[in-house]
């Protein structure tokens, strides 16, 4: 399997990280793109440095690459994450811009019918953003805010995190054995 995680500018950097980092001893290709912005926020909310984030990645991307070969519905891939992404990144993919190497990687993915999955990042929403996201999910886009769930009892930002990036990896069906299972009302 082959993935496409794309990391922007909005805050929830360490959601790429934890993807990357939980991806890198599977058999699954990744290819890494990060805005320009994400760099800067991968700066200010984690202790990682930028080269430390592309070396969990299997190939790394400049965004400004728009003829990479994740920039061609030619290259074999099975789908592309983003996360976290910004509402700016959301707008160009939903308008079709592909200004940078995110937002035409996603806009490939749509037009070869693969899967897209946006870790949405924002709060509160106005109706621009509600209005590209349905927009994006009428299209078959998966809008994946990253909210947090307490019925496993997190005990950390941690987990918390590996949750929601689990959940994540559910809707490409991969199935990390680390991840804690819903059990039921009696069983939990």
């Amino acid at each position: 399997m082959r993935l496409i995680i794309g990391i922007t500018g909005a805050t929830g950097a360490i959601f790429g990280i934890r993807l990357l980092e939980l991806l890198k001893n599977t058999d699954i290709e990744t290819h890494l793109v990060m805005s320009q912005w994400a760099s800067a926020t991968v700066h200010v909310e984690t202790t990682y440095t930028t080269k430390e984030v592309e070396a969990l990645a299997d190939y790394t991307y400049s965004p400004k690459d728009l003829g990479a070969k994740i920039s061609s519905g030619s290259f074999q891939v099975d789908g592309m994450i983003i996360a976290p992404c910004s509402m700016k990144s959301l707008a160009s993919i939903r308008m079709g811009l592909a200004d940078n190497l995110v937002t035409r990687a996603a806009d490939v993915i749509l037009k070869e019918r693969k899967k897209l999955l946006l870790m949405t990042r924002e709060t509160p929403l106005n109706d621009i953003h509600l209005e590209n996201m349905l927009a994006l999910s009428r299209m078959g886009t998966i809008i994946f805010p990253p909210m947090p769930a307490f019925y496993n009892h997190p005990q950390s930002i941690n987990d918390i995190i590996n949750h929601i990036v689990f959940r994540t990896l559910d809707q490409f069906n991969i199935c990390l054995p680390a991840a804690k299972r819903w059990k039921g009302i009696k069983n939990n």
